[in-house]
């Protein structure tokens, strides 16, 4: 959820930084360009004011007093250019006509662009408008104009053509500058998004954390409500109350099927015992009383399984680490004797030695109901095999028999209580033994599997972590995630 939440903010934030940054550059440009614009406009004026006391034609004639007056001009045109470098000039309103006064001499004014539109503009008794938008990346010239205006009427035309390079680079220091505190900007509401996704799904991972461990049989983990949004810690205690309900739900039908199957043998045991009384009295090989002995006992088999499977399920396990191989070795070891009597041939390949974190006692009840399966089902003749791996993180015993197997849909139903295959029910059996040890394993972090075996057959695996076990299940308290 985190890698699908955070390119949602930093998109969001970079267009509101970007919709930020956009007119701020403008506004850095515009505010540069309108600062050399006015400069030139007073530059400008001041020529104006100059040329305005100059009385030469554009034939040239001159008095002695407007002949100094122009040369004053020219100077301070010539001095102005050799200063700035930007070129100017004072043209009469006849533009083929020499101009009053240029810097440099040989500059003219050109027929079109912006200069003449400029000259045009102030020939009407008015400023020129601002030059168009100059930016960094354009080397255009700037171009102001002023009337010169003498008894009301305008008599020549002071033009100034700047050059834009200090003012593109001022351009683009200040654009530098955005951008840079953009980045800055960036990075920090980047690490606020971290800290704000982190604030607001840590509470999701604790949660999705506490319900693995409940699926997985680890009944006592809870959630932690001290942080969050508020939302969140309502559901976190929320999850709290209804786990508590469920472990309590949980705990009184254990406690019942213990209670109802310990109950029950002290009847029944009086029960097998009048039936035998009552066979004593009965010919011998009577047919009823045997039908009743079996079925006696197969009731008192069920009610001892139902116990083990309660006991299975409300047992804490005692994870150790283990030598795998060398307990499924011990384990093929001590069902030869049964493999030899059923004619089914039983041995243990793979490594000398493995290890893994289970309950040694828990696991083998567990590959001792499997082996007990694999041999119940596998015809003479046939062969079972137990073998051990190592699986990633995990440590699998693979029990691969040679019996009729199971289709598709029975392999989704095996390992449900009293679930017995229609093809099976003469076998005996009451149908828990798999439900017991997928039970003893679970409360250990264990799975167990059911797959075909090729080219027949069953064969189930079983997986232990090859890791330690977590604080949630060493620990005989509440575990607050």
């Amino acid at each position: 959820m985190r890698t699908r939440l955070l390119p949602l903010l930093i998109v969001l934030m970079a267009g509101v930084l970007l919709a930020l940054g956009f007119p701020l550059a403008g506004s850095v440009a515009a505010r540069e360009q309108q600062r050399v614009v006015v400069d030139r406009i007073d530059d400008t004026a001041r020529f104006a004011a100059l040329a305005q006391f100059v009385t030469a034609g554009p034939t040239g004639a001159v008095g002695a007093e407007g002949d100094e007056r122009l040369d004053t001009l020219r100077a301070e045109l010539k001095r102005y250019h050799d200063l700035y470098g930007i070129r100017a000039g004072v043209f009469y309103r006849d533009r083929d006509a020499p101009p009053m006064a240029e810097a440099p001499g040989s500059w003219r004014l050109p027929d079109t662009g912006e200069s003449a539109r400029a000259f045009d503009e102030a020939l009407a008794g008015r400023r020129s408008h601002d030059p168009p938008q100059v930016w960094p990346w354009q080397r255009g010239r700037l171009t102001v104009a002023s009337p010169v205006v003498r008894d009301g009427d305008v008599v020549a035309v002071v033009v100034t053509d700047s050059p834009t390079g200090q003012m593109r680079w001022r351009t683009l220091h200040g654009w530098l500058v955005i951008g840079a505190g953009e980045c800055a900007a960036m990075l920090l509401a980047v690490g606020a998004a971290f800290r704000l996704t982190g604030w607001v799904l840590r509470p999701v991972r604790v949660l999705d954390t506490a319900t693995h461990d409940i699926a997985t049989g680890r009944m006592q983990s809870r959630v932690a409500a001290a942080s969050g949004p508020p939302e969140l810690r309502r559901l976190a205690r929320s999850f709290n109350e209804m786990a508590d309900n469920v472990e309590q739900v949980l705990e009184q039908q254990r406690a019942f099927v213990a209670d109802a199957s310990h109950q029950l043998r002290n009847p029944l045991s009086a029960l097998l015992l009048r039936i035998e009384l009552l066979a004593l009295e009965l010919p011998d090989g009577h047919e009823e009383i045997a039908s009743v002995r079996a079925e006696g006992k197969r009731l008192a088999s069920v009610l001892d399984d139902l116990l083990d499977l309660a006991l299975a399920e409300h047992s804490a396990a005692d994870l150790r680490l283990t030598d795998i191989a060398e307990l499924a070795t011990d384990r093929v070891d001590a069902w030869l004797l049964v493999a030899e009597r059923e004619e089914v041939g039983l041995a243990y390949t793979g490594p000398a030695a493995i290890t893994g974190w289970a309950d040694p006692v828990a696991l083998s009840s567990a590959l001792d109901a499997v082996v007990d399966n694999a041999l119940k089902f596998t015809p003479e003749g046939a062969h079972v095999e137990v073998s051990a791996r190592a699986d990633g993180d995990t440590v699998a015993i693979v029990v691969a028999d040679g019996g009729p197997g199971l289709t598709e849909d029975e392999l989704a139903r095996v390992g449900d209580r009293f679930w017995r295959s229609s093809r099976h029910q003469n076998i005996s059996g009451s149908g828990l033994g798999l439900s017991i040890t997928r039970a003893l394993l679970a409360a250990g972090g264990g799975t167990i599997h059911y797959a075909p075996n090729e080219p027949r057959g069953l064969r189930v695996t079983i997986s232990v972590p090859r890791t330690g076990p977590s604080e949630q299940v060493k620990g005989p308290g509440p575990v607050r995630t």
